[in-house]
């Protein structure tokens, strides 16, 4: 460990500067107008890895945007694991509310505020700094290889097919992820379990034009106003999601499962006073721990319609659109709930308005083992760095990529982050502790350790 600490001190502010170079790249995935961004992004991760010390680095063409691919293979005896990270982030918007500028990383009390930050840049590149100290160190006990992919925050729609023809040359004992959170860093813990993802485009379309609010207000159906009712229809009074067979496959938690989520430190003051809000708000019957990690949603993600310019025009709006996601828990399947979804939210729409509805992408929700190799190495990892047993915890996000390890590759992934819940990913000022930064780099090498002791 002293080994580890040393070379990090060494290189801290390097390490740091080329984050903060990746983290300068407004690699946006979802708009079309960041293409060129994204591709010389996916250009920096490949020449990192290659002066980290990796070989066969290949930036791969997919239908979208590229696959970086690199490895080191020290020994064939020896376990393999594969990396996944993303270097595509969520766009920016509002740009208003960001105190700095969201492509120009800036230190305020020990934090790196920049989109992208903490998802997913700043903790694969730990990765990538970690898997350097073992070069430079010559303590690499474990084969690596690379997946650094550009589509992530759009549905990894391309990832699949990748996975699928190069299934040799991903051939691994394990992956690992940082791409989720801990507790606290007082509090380390490790994922066990993740939200799976059903994400819709619904439009609601009235009159064939937007037209005057007094003229024809009060005679036609405003598309704007039935979107809202038929939105609101889909929670009860108790928040429960009223969609017919929801919750059919959902796998409920035993007493004692629940028992051990919510033994996990949570502050809800802290939590409510974070966020500014009065008290919280979910499904009755479960407790915030349980909603976040355990329990399926439905959320509008995005809401628009009419003339919301400055000033005032008053308009009764030809059409109104959403974006709704739906975390899902396991036994759910997303393909099946965007069924259900779409079945239901047409068969709700009253008959002076058309509706269309649009799914655009998903994943399955995934529970990882905590009793095998990988978990008792990162379990181990965490134990010698901070000095305290990690909490196994669930988490409220998705990562699409778990699932599709497991079906085509038949391995299991660790969710081994550094985030934390407060890092305010997908809004603006998203940020992520240096601390933590360099907690990681410190921490990844003692689980390639540990995963090469317990495999032999």
């Amino acid at each position: 460990m002293q080994e580890i600490k040393k070379y990090v001190e060494e290189n801290k502010e390097r390490f740091l500067e080329e984050l903060f170079q990746l983290l300068r790249f407004p690699s946006v995935s979802a708009d079309p107008k960041y293409k060129n961004d994204v591709l010389q992004t996916a250009d920096f991760v490949a020449q990192k890895l290659k002066d980290a010390g990796a070989d066969k680095v290949e930036v791969c063409a997919t239908a979208g945007y590229p696959i970086v691919y690199g490895e080191k293979i020290i020994d064939a005896s020896l376990p393999t694991v594969l990396i996944y990270g993303h270097y595509d982030v969520q766009p920016p918007d509002p740009l208003e509310l960001w105190k700095t500028p969201p492509f120009e990383p800036t230190v305020r009390d020990g934090k790196i505020y920049a989109r992208g930050a903490c998802d997913d840049k700043g903790q694969f590149y730990m990765h990538v700094k970690a898997f350097e100290l073992m070069m430079q160190t010559n303590t690499l006990a474990c084969n690596v290889k690379f997946m650094i992919e550009g589509e992530e925050e759009v549905g990894s729609s391309n990832l699949s097919t990748f996975v699928k023809e190069n299934k040799e040359r991903l051939a691994a004992d394990v992956v690992l992820i940082s791409d989720t959170s801990m507790i606290s860093m007082e509090n380390p813990s490790i994922e066990t379990g993740l939200r799976g993802l059903a994400y819709m485009e619904v439009e609601v379309v009235g009159p064939n034009r937007d037209l005057h609010s007094g003229v024809y207000g009060g005679a036609v159906a405003n598309p704007a106003t039935i979107l809202c009712k038929m939105i609101a229809s889909l929670h009860d009074e108790n928040n429960h999601i009223t969609i017919p067979g929801f919750y059919d496959k959902v796998a409920e938690l035993t007493q004692a499962q629940r028992d051990a989520l919510n033994s996990a430190p949570f502050d809800l003051e802290e939590y409510k006073k974070d966020l500014d809000i009065a008290e919280e708000w979910g499904e009755k019957g479960y407790s915030t721990l349980e909603r976040t990690g355990t329990r399926p949603t439905l959320e509008v993600n995005g809401i628009w319609s009419g003339y919301i310019g400055e000033g005032a025009k008053t308009v009764l709006p030809s059409k109104a659109n959403a974006k709704i996601s739906m975390r899902l828990v396991p036994d759910q399947r997303w393909s099946e709930i965007s069924d259900l979804f779409t079945k239901h939210f047409e068969s709700i729409a009253p008959k002076g308005v058309k509706v269309t509805v649009t799914p655009h992408h998903g994943g399955e929700p995934v529970v990882t083992p905590t009793d095998g190799t990988a978990y008792l190495a990162a379990e181990k990892a965490i134990q010698e760095s901070f000095g305290k047993k990690p909490i196994p915890t669930r988490g409220g996000g998705s990562i699409p990529i778990v699932a599709l390890f497991e079906d085509v590759l038949g391995i299991k992934t660790v969710l081994f982050g550094f985030g934390l819940d407060s890092d305010a990913l997908h809004s603006p000022n998203e940020k992520y502790d240096i601390y933590n930064y360099y907690k990681g780099i410190e921490t990844l090498p003692l689980f390639h350790k540990y995963f090469a002791e317990l495999s032999k």
